[in-house]
């Protein structure tokens, strides 16, 4: 018998106490989200829906470029999949359709800050030192309240160089 499988879709607003609920069930792999921001961001989320209940979720951010002449990079959040449907290839269907949304904006990579290293190296990221991505760091990881300093933090950056990232054909 087939198990049915969950059905990746943007989110919608009606989702938002969901998403919360999925972060917020990962405390020691995510970084926390209030709902106000989830709902503000709403469009940068995609879910996974499985008989009516939302059982992952990840979305994205722009990362601003101070050089003008690379693209802004662009970060992979809010990784989540409910714990009895973890290892059976929900996560990596989520980040996939998480890579192939924002590949539409022609980023120069697109990066993760990460527990689960092996995971997003089997996706195609490698590790990359902090320092490359300090406005991320500046921006996001200064106000966390899990570690005292971003560089120091024990989650691992990682990058994905999506293919022609200039706004060649793909």
């Amino acid at each position: 018998m087939n198990t049915p499988q969950p059905i990746l879709r943007k989110a919608c607003f009606g989702d938002g106490p969901a998403i919360f609920k999925c972060i917020k069930a990962h405390p020691n792999e995510l970084v926390p989200r209030p709902l106000s921001n989830i709902l503000l961001n709403i469009d940068r989320f995609l879910v996974a829906e499985l008989d009516g209940e939302i059982v992952g979720t990840a979305s994205w951010a722009v990362l601003p470029e101070l050089d003008p002449a690379k693209n802004p990079s662009i970060e992979i959040q809010s990784v989540s999949v409910r714990q009895d449907l973890q290892k059976h290839g929900l996560g990596r269907r989520l980040v996939e359709a998480a890579l192939e949304r924002v590949s539409e904006f022609k980023p120069d990579q697109v990066i993760v800050l990460t527990f689960t290293p092996p995971f997003f190296a089997s996706l195609g990221f490698t590790p990359i030192s902090k320092d490359k991505i300090l406005y991320k760091l500046y921006k996001g990881c200064m106000n966390c309240s899990k570690y005292d300093n971003p560089l120091t933090c024990p989650e691992v950056a990682m990058a994905y160089a999506p293919p022609n990232p200039k706004g060649g054909p793909a």
